[in-house]
């Protein structure tokens, strides 16, 4: 399936240490000739961390895309009936933001450019980055696995001895993932050993 001319919906939420892992697919969007529109959470936004400040992170998505980054429920809300997407992405998802979406709470721009796509009968794709995704939070995991439209990008857990619960999405496959979503398919396997991925 070709991304050429599809409008692709990428969100950030707030698990830092996974973006040099995203920014790299995100551009392979762009080069696919998608159209890619930031969306970025509040934490994102507003938090600076040892891997970097939340408004270089910004500027780097704005420059790889070409777009503005949105960044409020009221700048998302358009992206279900005015402006809609072809798909929405969503790498990282952290844990919180995991529970809050399988809960259909919308307190960030990020959930609401995902509920709006849903809305329209889309798909949103999730990249998972939660250290509690075998925990509490399974059972939003697993809710949203179980949801029409929604997609995930293969996962598994990232260090089984040292964090047993945590679980965070190979990356890698993010592009492979919104093709096959597009067209209405889970890529398989969904569940991978992610501690064994060296690319």
């Amino acid at each position: 399936m070709s991304l050429k001319g599809k409008k692709i919906g990428f969100g950030l939420t707030g698990s830092h240490c996974t973006y040099d892992e995203v920014f790299p697919e995100i551009e392979k969007l762009v080069l696919a000739g998608a159209e890619v529109i930031p969306v970025v959470s509040y934490t994102v936004k507003n938090t600076d961390t040892r891997f970097g400040k939340g408004e270089d992170w910004i500027s780097r998505i704005e420059d790889l895309t070409g777009n503005k980054a949105i960044d409020s429920i009221v700048k998302a809300e358009p992206l279900g009936p005015k402006m809609p997407l072809d798909c929405m992405v969503i790498a990282p998802l952290t844990g919180v933001s995991m529970s809050k979406f399988a809960n259909a709470m919308n307190d960030s721009p990020v959930l609401m450019a995902a509920k709006a796509t849903l809305r329209n009968l889309k798909p949103v794709v999730l990249g998972i980055s939660t250290n509690d995704a075998l925990g509490l939070n399974g059972i939003n995991l697993m809710r949203l696995m179980a949801t029409k439209n929604i997609f995930f990008i293969p996962y598994g857990q990232d260090d089984p001895v040292k964090k047993p619960n945590s679980m965070v999405a190979r990356m890698t496959l993010l592009k492979e993932t919104v093709e096959s979503a597009i067209d209405g398919k889970q890529i398989q396997p969904v569940l991978v050993e992610k501690y064994r991925d060296l690319t």
